[in-house]
Parts: structure tokens; C-alpha cells; sequence
């Protein structure tokens, strides 16, 4: 170049000029001034995929305005590499749609993109950037430069903990019953006729009686007697009529439990007497049921017509004269004693039943032999139970739920998926609809699982816990830890540990009942690091370490303790 002509360009020129003959070779050589900021560093595995998320900076004077540059960052760990998308920039003067970058200014950027996580980026992988320099037909590679360290891997630490369910029996050892029996009678009258000890009702409740005296589950508890009269009679006669009534019903009631030599029958509290007087209320039930008293509503009406009971009573009196039905019919039901014997049936004790469910199940009902395999803990002896309930009760599908309830905590998935499979055939249920969630779960089929979970929340808690996991493998760990409220585990404490809430995380795994698992110490330590407590992350990797040695070898590794280094204890 002419040493007058340089001389006398402007300044601008001569920067301009100076870019022209710099190229890519300069750019390679000052690509350190290129300037990087990975958000998060080191990066995460989050839903099985690694998000790469960079901002970056060309500066001012460096980008010549007719180069081109490719970015790929690439993920390499031992054994592989993992390349994202290529960005590629150009600069003012150069041909092409990349994104142009001002020589003067220089310019930001962003990108964002996400690989499928392997195995092998935990830890030990490096997230780099390649660029390939373009000018024309000329191209350069630089140098990589290193972005990040590794890739962290807690939500790996996720458990197997899913809530399989089992169907529960609705066995009650104490029941409560009534017998009732209804005495009618004669108008203006309370005596007790022959003709209605004779009724069915009555001669039920006199069976019942003397069947008490030999059945020791039957515990009495009270005769409660309501009597009332017809609203066609005086008012004060009928409620003197009503008391007179509900206590011939108790006469007859406490002779026969004399006769029986049943002591309960000797006690007054065990009589409950209840006169209601007039049966207005059911006057006007026994009317609208009525299909043969003619007008029956305009009848009604006319009688509501009459606030004066009295004049009601001349009323109903004039109509039974007129109509047949409702004095034949209508009045004589409501001339009545209602008795209810109220009493408790004691079942079986705990030890008659566990000796039943092995001598002969089949006098058991289902409810029994469901409540028999809760009185053992051996896993063996709660399938053959449960086998039996499937084989006796077939129409049940509880008893076939619950087999395979047993196999899934014997680690036979398969067979327990079937027996699922199976109750749901006997009856939909959200029970078993929720156990085959666990299966495909646990068979890698998220999706199917999430899907029969949304169909069983009415089987309990449990469910939404087992969404929770889903939603961690899935990333989503605001919506784990929801689901997984009010629930004390290392999986609900990971959710909070991973939604960046340390200190939440750590009251939940105070509480679980599996904090001193290895992993549940391994948590500990973990959460130790983020709220900078070295003591907790030595003593804490310790324990999990003394439970499982393989721990070893991933603590040391693990970016989680990256500032901890030399000082585990390991």
C-alpha cells in the first residue's frame, strides 16, 4: 500500500481499512473477547433434557464486516458428544441472512436450545462452543472455548416410593340394627287387640325377642315408642290418647321381654316414650298418596283452609262421613304405636376370625376375610387370603385388586398389572385404575400413567402423589410439590429442592419418615451445599455413604459439592 495514500485517509477509513485485512485469521486469534454467560452454570438436567441458555457479546472493532461466523455449542462427555443447534452471525458488509453484527458496536445475543439428556453427561461434561469462521471460499475453525462445567443430575435421585392402593373391607365388629313393629288400633281406644299381635310385624318382633335371649351378639340399647291419634277426635283426648297408646305398646313390649328373662326389659330408661298427639302431617301424607279418595287435593285444601284445629277436626269428621275412603283408609293407619327396638350386633372377635380364614374362609363373609389379612403382616399369608377372597367372592373385585396389591410389593409387576387389569373387568374402579397407573409408571409410560392417574383422584391422596413423581421426571416441580402437599417424603423434599426452595425442602425431610435412607441423607447433604453449610454436606454424605458405598464415587463427581471440594470427608 502507498505509505502518502495511508497517510492521508481519515481515521474512520483506516479503521475501516484495517478490518478488511484482518479476516477470520484475526477474529480466530481475539475470539477470547467474545464474551459468554450460561444460565445455569453448570447446567441441569431438567424433564431428560439439558437446556442450554446463553447470552452473549461480540465487542466493538472485532467482527469484519464481510466474515461470517457458526457458533455450535456442544455437550461433550467420556464417550461422546452432544451438538445443539448451530447460530451462525455475519458481519455489515458480508452475504447472507444470518444476523448481522455492527463492526463498530459489536452486538449481544441470546440463544436457547435443549438436548436429550444420556448418562454419560453427568458430572464430567464440558459445554463448548465450536466456531467455524467464513470469509468467501476461505473458512477457519477456532479454537473451542469452554462455557460450563458439567451437568448437574438431582432430579435423578427421584424414588420408586409410588403408592400402590389396596382395596379396603368395610368390616365394623359392632353394627347397629332396629326392629319395628307398628300397633294399631281402634278409635278413642289404646287397648291392644288379639287381632294385631297377630300381625306379621308384631310376631317378627316377638321372634327377635326371644331369638336375643340365646344370641349373645345381640346387645339391646332402647325400645323407643312414638304414638299419636287421628286428627279426627278432641284435641285433648287425643293427646291424653297418644300417651295412653305408646304406653300399651310398652306393656305389651315389657311383658314379652319379661317372659324372655331379658334384664334390659326390667329397666324404665330402656323405654323411650314419645306421644305425638294428633297425626295432622300424616293426614295429609296418607291423602296425597291416596289413588281412591276422590278430590283428595281440593279436600286438602279445604282443610288447610282452617287455622282453628278444632274446627279442622268437625271438618275431617264431616268428610269421613261422606267419604268412605277416608274414614276406612285414612284415619284408622294413623291410630298407632310405632315401636323401634334399637340394638347392637357384636361380629366376630379378631382371633375367631384369623382362625376361620385358615380352617374354613368360606364362613366368613367378604368383608371378614378382607379384614382377616389385615391381621397379619406376613406377605404370604395376606395372598392366600386374598386368593381365597378372589376364589369365594368372584363378583368382588376387591379381593382381586388386593392379590394384586400383594405381588406388586414381591416385585412380580407383571402378574400384579394383570390382576389390576382384572378387578377393573369385574367393576371400574379408581383403586385399581390407580395401581396400573404405578405399572405403566414403572414400565417408563409416563404419559398412560398421568392418564389413569387423572382418572382415579377419588381413590385418595395417594394419587396425587403419584402424579408428584411424574412431574418430576417431567421437570414440572411447581406442580410436584402441590401435588405432593401435605406429604412428608425424600421425593416431596426433592420437588422443593429442585423448585429452588431450600429451606421448605429441608422441614419436609425433617418430617419424612425415609430421611435416613442413603438417598434421604444424600438430599440432606445436597440441600447442606445450597444453603452453604459445609458441616451438613460432610456429615450428611457420611451417613448416606455408611448406608451405600456407590455414593462415594457420585458425591465425589457431583457438581452439587463443587465448592466443597477436598473438604467431604469422602
Amino acid at each position: 500500500m502507498n505509505p502518502s495514500f495511508r497517510k492521508g485517509l481519515p481515521l474512520l477509513a483506516l479503521a475501516a481499512l484495517v478490518a478488511g485485512c484482518g479476516g477470520i485469521g484475526k477474529m480466530s486469534k481475539y475470539a477470547s473477547t467474545i464474551t459468554y454467560t450460561v444460565d445455569p452454570n453448570p447446567l441441569i438436567v431438567q424433564g431428560d433434557t439439558v437446556m442450554v441458555n446463553i447470552n452473549g457479546n461480540f465487542p466493538g472493532k472485532y467482527f469484519y464486516k464481510k466474515a461470517q461466523v457458526e457458533l455450535t455449542p456442544v455437550i461433550v462427555y467420556p464417550g461422546g458428544e452432544a451438538p445443539l443447534k448451530m447460530q451462525g452471525f455475519q458481519g455489515e458488509g458480508a452475504a447472507g441472512n444470518y444476523p448481522v453484527i455492527s463492526y463498530e458496536s459489536g452486538k449481544s445475543f441470546t440463544y436457547t436450545d435443549r438436548v436429550a439428556y444420556v448418562p454419560g453427561m453427568a458430572n464430567e461434561s464440558q459445554l463448548m462452543v465450536r466456531i467455524l469462521g467464513k470469509q468467501g471460499k476461505k473458512e477457519k475453525a477456532f479454537d473451542p472455548i469452554k462455557l460450563a462445567d458439567g451437568v448437574i443430575t438431582t432430579p435423578y435421585l427421584v424414588q420408586s416410593d409410588d403408592k400402590v392402593l389396596m382395596s379396603k373391607d368395610q368390616f365394623q365388629r359392632i353394627t347397629s340394627h332396629t326392629q319395628d313393629a307398628v300397633i294399631n288400633y281402634l278409635i278413642n281406644s289404646a287397648a291392644v287387640r288379639p287381632t294385631e299381635l297377630s300381625d306379621k310385624d308384631i310376631k317378627d318382633m316377638a321372634a327377635f325377642i326371644k331369638s336375643a335371649v340365646k344370641d349373645s351378639t345381640i346387645q339391646m340399647k332402647q325400645l323407643g315408642i312414638q304414638a299419636w291419634a287421628s286428627p279426627d277426635g278432641e284435641i285433648s283426648l287425643n293427646e291424653n290418647l297418644a300417651g295412653d297408646r305408646a304406653k300399651s305398646a310398652q306393656a305389651w313390649a315389657k311383658g314379652d321381654l319379661n317372659r324372655n328373662k331379658i334384664a334390659a326389659g326390667k329397666d324404665e330408661a330402656f323405654y323411650q316414650l314419645t306421644p305425638r298427639g294428633e297425626d295432622w302431617e300424616g293426614f295429609k301424607r296418607a291423602m296425597q298418596n291416596s289413588t281412591s279418595v276422590p278430590d283428595k287435593d281440593l279436600v286438602l285444601r279445604v282443610l288447610e283452609m282452617y287455622t282453628d284445629l278444632t274446627k279442622r277436626e268437625q271438618e275431617i269428621k264431616n268428610m269421613a262421613a261422606t267419604y268412605t275412603e277416608i274414614a276406612e283408609h285414612i284415619l284408622p293407619g294413623l291410630r298407632r304405636s310405632e315401636m323401634s327396638m334399637s340394638y347392637d350386633r357384636v361380629g366376630k372377635s379378631d382371633a375367631e376370625i384369623t382362625a376361620l380364614s385358615k380352617s374354613d374362609p368360606s364362613k366368613l363373609n367378604v368383608e371378614e376375610l378382607l379384614y382377616s389379612a389385615t391381621l397379619t403382616t406376613d406377605m404370604n399369608e395376606q395372598l392366600r387370603i386374598y386368593r381365597e377372597a378372589e376364589r369365594l367372592f368372584p363378583d368382588d373385585h376387591r379381593g382381586v385388586n388386593n392379590v394384586g396389591y400383594v405381588l406388586m410389593l414381591q416385585n412380580k409387576l407383571n402378574d400384579a398389572e394383570a390382576q389390576f387389569q382384572k378387578a377393573n373387568s369385574i367393576k371400574d374402579n379408581p383403586v385399581s385404575t390407580n395401581n396400573l397407573g404405578v405399572c405403566a409408571r414403572l414400565k417408563g409410560d409416563r404419559k398412560k400413567a398421568m392418564g389413569l392417574y387423572q382418572k382415579a383422584t377419588s381413590a385418595g391422596p395417594e394419587v396425587k402423589y403419584n402424579m408428584g413423581i411424574i412431574d418430576i421426571q417431567n421437570g414440572n416441580y411447581a406442580s410436584a410439590s402441590s401435588n405432593m402437599s401435605g406429604t412428608n417424603s425424600v421425593n416431596a423434599a426433592l420437588a422443593k429442592v429442585l423448585g429452588g426452595d431450600a429451606a421448605g425442602a429441608q422441614r419436609i425431610l425433617d418430617a419424612a419418615p425415609d430421611k435416613d435412607s442413603a438417598t434421604g441423607h444424600y438430599l440432606a447433604a445436597i440441600i447442606a451445599a445450597r444453603t452453604n453449610n459445609e458441616d451438613g454436606v460432610r456429615n450428611h454424605l457420611g451417613a448416606a455413604v455408611a448406608k451405600d458405598g456407590s455414593l462415594r464415587e457420585k458425591a465425589m463427581k457431583d457438581l452439587e459439592f463443587r465448592n466443597f471440594k477436598g473438604q467431604l470427608g469422602l
